[in-house]
């Protein structure tokens, strides 16, 4: 058995020779994987449900199916994407033409995270096969059923030399980030992603960050509030809250409050039942460390629905709590099915106190009246969003999907993911059958006077 470094030095004597840069290759393994996971899903499904009690719908809708779809758009689009881009050339270079290269950065370290293991992994291989690289996966070791699935999935289809997946704890993540690798996509928390940051700068390595943090939902009184509680409800339900661009809290405009509240509870049930925490495909929180933190906030919370847990089932039920900016529940991101709702009167009041917290990785804005949108959208930095809806537009290959500031750098999906593994190479191809003489000043005046003219 090869170890880490081993097994880089072998991707990277692989990558050399040049075996990942043709079209060919790149989409012969890209058909490898699309068929790997289709013929293995119910064994994917099977592994998510063990690590965080997942449904089979949940499962294939939230990590399954987007993995298929984007490696399909990238199949189907990857010579259009590999294709140099010819661009203007200026007069100043006359004659020559212009064009920009993607090539790949090499040997590229993936680390995703527990929450979605299985999209979060395979997501971003995509986008680096599709660009040429080789790939080492780091999976988290929370999601230990997931790992050996994509394990066996990954070996089963690549040489190791080309693509490998490494289990194992945070000593195996330190070796890793102790190598030089051409790139690292990184998905999990703010206080790890600083760590990843810091190691890779030792080598001077690019990075992506896919991050975190509290991502505000605004429901303006002209929402449809029925319909906003029910996606909010979803989105919150999702994977138990344990997403990174879950809809973290709730502003409510005042007028409206006690309605939503009320459409938000029944929401939850619907969703849900009655008792989620022994609902059988209602996911778990990931483990005890978890669970016990959020069991905590709920006990520093005003609760006005929910509440209620199962210690055997490591499950809490969707929960709505009265908060206000200074609440415990709102000093850090919540990453689980708890839902602080702070009532607002001004817009500009809450716009204000938004922009003065970190820049979040989501912001979901509920509300028909387009002057309130606009003043949102144009005055709030944030990663990405949804007007009218949550989580959804991470299901776009059309859009990039990534942070600001303490939520990330970086994205990708679909053209996104294949750019963001690639090296943009410009090329000016200069013609020899004439050679303009100005460039070269010897006749100084009269030289000097056109340069000026062509370069102002």
């Amino acid at each position: 058995m090869m170890t880490t470094n081993e097994i880089l030095n072998s991707q990277y004597k692989f990558f050399i020779n040049g075996e990942t840069l043709s079209y060919e290759f790149r989409l012969n393994a890209l058909k490898k994987l699309y068929y790997a996971i289709k013929k293995r899903q119910d064994e994917i499904s099977n592994a998510l449900k063990s690590d965080l009690s997942k449904s089979g719908f949940e499962s294939y809708t939230s990590e399954i199916g987007f993995s298929l779809m984007e490696i399909k758009y990238l199949t189907k689009n990857l010579k259009k994407f590999m294709k140099p881009k010819r661009v203007k050339t200026e007069l100043l270079n006359f004659p020559a033409n212009s064009k920009i290269y993607s090539e790949p950065f090499g040997n590229v370290l993936i680390m995703s995270p527990w929450n979605y293991p299985f999209l979060l992994t395979i997501s971003p291989l995509a986008g680096a096969i599709a660009a040429g690289n080789t790939a080492i996966l780091k999976p988290s070791n929370y999601s230990v059923a997931t790992s050996k699935v994509m394990k066996d999935i990954i070996s089963g289809i690549f040489h190791e030399n080309y693509i490998s997946l490494i289990e194992g704890d945070r000593y195996v993540n330190q070796d890793l980030l102790n190598l030089k690798f051409d790139y690292i996509f990184f998905t999990g928390s703010k206080a790890v992603g600083k760590i990843v940051m810091e190691k890779a700068a030792k080598h001077l390595t690019p990075v992506s960050l896919e991050l975190g943090g509290k991502s505000p939902t605004i429901v303006d009184k002209s929402a449809k509030i029925a319909l906003a509680a029910k996606r909010i409800a979803w989105g919150k339900s999702l994977n138990s809250g344990q997403t990174c661009v879950a809809p973290d809290y709730c502003l409510v405009h005042q007028s409206i409050a006690n309605e939503f509240t009320l459409e938000l509870k029944k929401a939850f049930i619907e969703l849900n039942g009655e008792n989620a925490e022994n609902n059988v495909n209602y996911p778990k929180i990931i483990n005890e460390k978890k669970y016990e933190r959020l069991k905590g906030l709920l006990n520093s919370s005003d609760i006005i629905f929910g509440g209620a847990y199962s210690d055997l089932n490591e499950k809490i039920a969707p929960t709505i709590v009265n908060a206000n900016w200074d609440s415990e529940v709102m000093k850090e991101e919540i990453f689980g099915p708890i839902m602080p709702i702070i009532q607002y009167e001004d817009l500009d009041d809450i716009i204000t106190k938004i922009k003065s917290r970190p820049r979040p990785l989501a912001l979901y804005i509920f509300t028909e009246d387009a002057d309130i949108k606009n003043k949102i959208l144009s005055r709030i930095s944030f990663g990405g969003g949804c007007v009218n809806d949550t989580i959804m537009h991470l299901a776009s290959s059309h859009m990039p999907f990534g942070g600001v500031g303490d939520s990330g750098m970086g994205g990708y999906h679909g053209k996104y993911s294949f750019d963001t593994f690639s090296h943009k190479k410009s090329v000016l191809d200069k013609f020899t059958f004439m050679d303009v003489k100005t460039r070269y000043g010897n006749n100084y005046e009269k030289d000097f006077n056109l340069v000026k003219k062509l370069l102002k």
